[in-house]
């Protein structure tokens, strides 16, 4: 997690566990363009496998879609009370969601192997930001909409949640979040872009 500070002001940038574990059931279900917002594929790609089976007495694939949904909602939302306790082997917190049960309980070894590799690489991408001074372009783009906006500029928070996702770009999930592709930062061009407008909405 990164923190970059103004007077009055806070941007938070970091990965998320559950969402990453999350993201790979998506994809290895075949749930293209489930979610609110629909965020792209995970990279690098994650294998597909057949669901029909395994959800098949529990309402099948399009049971899991919806349970699927249900979930990314409350980890978007991020309240710790709503967001079921990834627990195995019987994760039982998911009881009311059952085809999203067993896919955990089919795939959560798999889902969590690479969840983990994933925040390894985001960690090690932090460490190269912050030689980089990566920070200074987050202060920049806040001083330049505060100028803009003058004496009646507000205080705000922000929080960046970022992926390993397969296309650069971002999604503004509410009025303080946004899922961003971790390699989006690459390019400060399309980086600015994106958050700009969310920066004048805040500011």
């Amino acid at each position: 997690m990164h923190q970059t500070r103004g007077p009055g002001w806070t941007i938070t940038t970091d990965t998320s566990g559950p969402m990453l574990v999350a993201l790979y059931l998506k994809d290895n279900a075949g749930l293209t363009g489930a979610g609110l917002p629909p965020v792209a594929p995970a990279h690098p790609r994650v294998r597909e496998s057949d669901h029909h089976q395994l959800t098949q007495h529990v309402g099948g694939v399009g049971a899991l879609r919806r349970e699927w949904e249900a979930w990314w909602a409350r980890l978007i939302e991020g309240d710790p009370d709503k967001v079921p306790e990834v627990a195995p082997p019987e994760f039982a917190a998911f009881s009311e969601a059952p085809a999203l049960q067993r896919s955990l309980q089919a795939h959560f070894g798999s889902a969590f192997t690479w969840a983990r590799e994933r925040r390894a690489e985001y960690e090690r991408l932090e460490t190269i930001r912050e030689t980089r001074g990566m920070s200074r372009m987050l202060e920049e783009m806040v001083a330049s909409c505060q100028l803009e906006v003058g004496p009646e500029a507000k205080d705000f928070s922000l929080t960046i949640i970022e992926l390993p996702l397969a296309e650069d770009r971002a999604w503004l999930v509410n009025t303080d979040k946004v899922i961003m592709s971790q390699s989006l930062m690459e390019d400060p061009e399309t980086f600015r872009s994106y958050l700009e407008p969310v920066l004048a909405i805040l500011v």
